[in-house]
């Protein structure tokens, strides 16, 4: 009997930090017309500069919203683009960034990127409404010798000084 009421007691004990919990979150994230207007954007950027891309565009947690492969771009650009968008939106920097930050703090650094989806190319932004993160966007396709990564990050950039004005904060 005496063991029978630790048991009741413990049970309770283990709910107390649940009895206050929120049940439901909101969280906020880009709409498929803002990251549809932000993807054409960017691929028309791009494209005025010559370039053939695939650009995609995530929301908050990572679920694609629009991948826009723009006529005569490489097969690889369409993974590219998501790995670039995937790994701003998780560091929360811009995939190049991230990519000099783990190349000068190489082999610690080696860990995260054995991770899926996580590159250290250039192209990849992330979509912040204030100081939240609502998305990211990332860009494919630009050739090393146009720039690379760093046309790549301008067509993105592009895309979201489209919609920044809608994204408010």
């Amino acid at each position: 009997m005496k063991s029978s009421k630790w048991i009741v007691l413990a049970g309770m004990l283990a709910t107390l930090p649940c009895a206050g919990a929120q049940t439901l979150v909101t969280e906020r994230s880009i709409s498929v017309a803002a990251a549809q207007e932000a993807a054409r954007t960017a691929l028309e950027h791009c494209r005025k500069e010559g370039y053939n891309v695939t650009v995609t565009v995530l929301d908050h947690a990572a679920r694609t919203k629009v991948v826009l492969r723009g006529d005569g771009s490489n097969p690889h650009s369409v993974e590219h683009s998501f790995r670039k968008a995937y790994t701003a939106l998780t560091y929360r920097m811009p995939s190049g960034e991230y990519g000099k930050r783990a190349a000068s703090n190489f082999p610690a650094s080696a860990g995260p990127l054995r991770l899926p989806n996580i590159t250290t190319s250039a192209g990849g932004l992330p979509i912040f409404a204030g100081k939240e993160i609502v998305g990211s966007i990332g860009i494919s396709g630009t050739p090393a010798s146009g720039g690379g990564g760093a046309a790549d990050t301008k067509c993105a950039q592009a895309g979201i000084d489209r919609i920044a004005q809608e994204l408010g904060g």
